[in-house]
């Protein structure tokens, strides 16, 4: 057996190999001086992550290199989607800093916690085998699970975690069966192998439907979809706001790659029936998410129920690839694009809103309610204009990032005949826009509940800024991320 044992190359998963033996230093570093200077922990946790950014970059040639016996993908897409995750993940990290100081929770187990989770997003990113899936979804699955429970005092991170983990063992347990149902039909487990078995007909209709069924039903509940929806809006409440927006932001990444390379690289053949889950999925999402969220007084459930929604524009844009059971290269390759743009515009968004939530958070003191934001302009005229960006832009008005990515989502389902949907789907943005508008309302029309200065570093102040003005800039120059998503797509597909 020896004998027949091939030295993968490792060449293509040097981030991950990098950041694996970094997780060691960082345990290191942290149980000498983690004590005394806890600063070092987060400081390396942020040089591991920009180390495995210029890794990423040095290594990316654009082409697309197979290792591990075809289990691992390194590919234009998997390295563009893992620097977006180390930029967000970054920037969770600088967001987070003061607030986990202030109460106890800046342990050496919440930045290894965070480094494992990101190690998972890029195993999934990565994945090129339904085994290699799986694996980077359970250990993306499990530090998250951990790090929702690191309060260890607060009853309600508790239950929001055994929640949290109750429902994800059960989607894990769908997802896991929908792929050896697969594994059944097509003889193979990796997705190269499984597209190429529905291409000649070689594989059992039935048996992979119903696995289909039950693979949907695990990508959906990555995503937030609805009916699986029902962990966000307590997760989201119940863990630490740090935590939250983690949760919010870095993993949206590689559940849109899971979604792309399980449905659209190995399961094409079958878009015809995946594509009428996603629709009843999407309008469902967006109609629950946009109702739900306006009887909301807490903001992080008011965002939880918004990220429902928002999840459903994007599948709006992922089902839209295939037309009619038949592929064109162009319309899939707009579709995609226009999906994989909404991820990044909601990504840069999510984490604007919840760092104005730890900007106005402070020392035994959560800023999580709606009243909190009322009179932020006569407290801070700047931070309130950031936040009037990050809501307009959530809400779809002109002319701001989350404009350009919901009417990218609604063109290329008009374009793949789902013109109904689309109107739907605008309808309840209208809905929708009550709520983001009703924040702006507070900051600006009403009398401050807290008069208390904001105390927030100077980091955080200087990174909410940028974050704002992104999404402000990207709205007025929105074709040159479309562009960089585009050309991703078609030397990827």
């Amino acid at each position: 057996m020896l004998n027949n044992f091939v030295m993968p190359d490792l060449y293509p998963a040097a981030p991950e190999i990098f950041l694996l033996l970094m997780s060691f230093l960082v345990l290191f570093v942290d149980l000498i001086f983690g004590a005394t200077h806890r600063w070092m922990t987060a400081m390396l946790t942020v040089i591991t992550l920009l180390g495995c950014a210029a890794i990423t970059l040095v290594t990316s040639d654009g082409q697309t290199t197979l290792t591990f016996a075809n289990m691992f993908v390194d590919d234009l897409l998997s390295d563009f989607l893992k620097l977006m995750t180390y930029l967000a993940v970054i920037m969770m990290l600088v967001y987070s800093r003061q607030y986990l100081a202030d109460r106890g929770l800046d342990k050496g187990e919440f930045y290894l916690l965070v480094l494992y989770a990101t190690l998972g997003m890029m195993v999934m990113i990565s994945a090129a085998n339904f085994l290699t899936m799986y694996l980077g979804l359970e250990l993306m699955s499990l530090s998250l699970y951990g790090l929702v429970a690191i309060d260890r005092d607060s009853k309600r991170a508790t239950e929001a975690a055994m929640k949290y983990f109750t429902l994800g063992a059960l989607a894990s347990g769908l997802l896991l069966y929908g792929m050896s149902m697969i594994y059944g039909a097509t003889g193979s487990l990796e997705i190269e192998g499984v597209a190429q078995a529905l291409y000649h007909g070689q594989s059992e209709k039935t048996v992979l439907v119903f696995g289909l069924v039950f693979l949907v039903a695990g990508i959906a509940f990555k995503l937030g979809l609805v009916p699986f929806h029902m962990w966000i809006p307590d997760v989201y409440h119940g863990a630490p706001t740090a935590v939250t927006m983690f949760i919010g932001s870095a993993p949206k990444f590689a559940a849109f790659a899971m979604a792309l390379r399980l449905l659209v690289y190995a399961l094409l053949g079958l878009a015809v029936d995946w594509q009428k889950m996603l629709l009843i999925m999407a309008v469902l999402s967006i109609g629950l998410g946009n109702l739900a969220a306006i009887a909301q007084t807490n903001i992080k459930r008011m965002l939880a129920y918004s990220a429902i929604s928002h999840m459903g524009y994007m599948v709006l844009g992922l089902m839209s690839g295939v037309v009619g059971g038949q592929i064109d290269a162009f319309t899939a390759i707009n579709a995609y694009s226009s999906a994989l743009y909404y991820t990044v515009a909601y990504v840069l968004m999510s984490l604007g809103a919840f760092g104005m939530v730890l900007l106005l958070s402070r020392a035994g003191y959560e800023a999580e309610n709606l009243e909190d934001f009322k009179g932020l302009n006569k407290r801070s005229p700047w931070f309130a204009a950031m936040m009037l960006i990050i809501m307009f832009s959530m809400a779809g008005i002109p002319f701001f990032i989350g404009f350009f990515a919901k009417f990218a989502v609604l063109l290329a389902a008009i374009k793949a005949g789902y013109t109904a949907v689309a109107v739907i789907a605008v309808m309840f943005s209208l809905v929708g826009a009550f709520f983001y508008l009703r924040v702006v309302k507070l900051m600006y029309f009403d009398t401050p509940v807290d008069s208390a200065p904001i105390t927030a570093g100077l980091d955080l102040r200087v990174l909410l800024s940028l974050n704002g003005l992104a999404v402000a800039g990207f709205g007025l120059f929105p074709d040159a991320v479309m562009m960089v998503c585009t050309t991703t797509l078609m030397r990827s597909l």
